[in-house]
């Protein structure tokens, strides 16, 4: 009951989120011959500014496949469009149903706070994995229709880190939903957070290496072949203390 409540909750984010990821994945994919057709326009001498040098960074990467895959679907399509779904099915719960009175009838369930809290987390988590591994599944899968192959294995670990680091944006929102009654301070703050993060890593080199986002790429895996553990260990820590802090205020709130 409570598990199927809390997946009628988020459904059509998931559903939604699951067909844009999917398409972006085929696209990214199909369009990999179009772009190995325009590699000879890029230009080849030193353009000049950070523009110019991310330019010829992209098109270096894109002339191997798996080059191109990373930067173009774990670096950038999948990330951005992840992160975004991240938040949108942390936010709601019952601070936001309170307005309806679905918190009251939530709350009279003969469970405690806590277990409706951990349920909630946990489809929503589990909906955020779905995300970050089916899609990618994609890029294997669908490969060999452009002559090219890449490996289930490299995906499904650029699919764990961008869960496991991603979880943070997701646990944030659900801590806020603790604290405010409205959809969109838990919605629009983490996203601010995200955009201010993804903002200043180019223009910060030193401050990216710590970067969230660097941990959600995988930046060390593909260029290494090693895990990115500090920054995975720091973000499930992370994300822990902020859905432990979220059970505390709910069971603290007085409906």
């Amino acid at each position: 009951m409570l598990w199927y409540r809390a997946w009628l909750e988020t459904r059509w984010r998931f559903v939604i989120g699951f067909a844009l990821l999917t398409l972006s994945a085929v696209g990214v994919v199909l369009a990999y011959p179009k772009v190995i057709s325009l590699l000879p326009l890029v230009p080849s001498g030193d353009t000049g500014g950070e523009i110019g040098h991310r330019i010829r960074e992209a098109a270096a990467l894109a002339r191997e496949y798996r080059g191109y895959i990373w930067s173009q679907w774990f670096g950038q399509n999948l990330v951005q469009t992840w992160t975004i779904l991240a938040v949108l099915l942390g936010t709601g719960g019952l601070l936001a149903q309170t307005s309806g009175g679905g918190a009251l009838f939530t709350l009279s369930m003969p469970v405690s706070r806590t277990r409706l809290l951990a349920v909630r987390a946990a489809t929503g988590l589990v909906e955020l994995l779905a995300l970050a591994v089916l899609p990618s599944l994609v890029i294997p899968l669908l490969s060999p229709a452009v002559g090219e192959t890449y490996s289930s294995g490299s995906a499904l670990v650029h699919a764990a880190c961008l869960f496991v680091a991603g979880a943070a944006f997701f646990s944030l929102a659900f801590l806020l939903s603790t604290i405010f009654g409205d959809l969109w301070r838990p919605l629009l703050l983490p996203l601010c957070a995200a955009a201010v993060l993804a903002f200043y890593e180019p223009f910060f080199p030193g401050l990216a290496r710590y970067s969230v986002y660097r941990v959600m790429r995988a930046e060390a895996y593909f260029r290494t072949g090693a895990l990115p553990w500090p920054g995975l260990l720091a973000s499930g820590l992370a994300s822990a203390a902020m859905l432990y802090a979220a059970a505390v205020n709910i069971a603290r709130h007085d409906f």
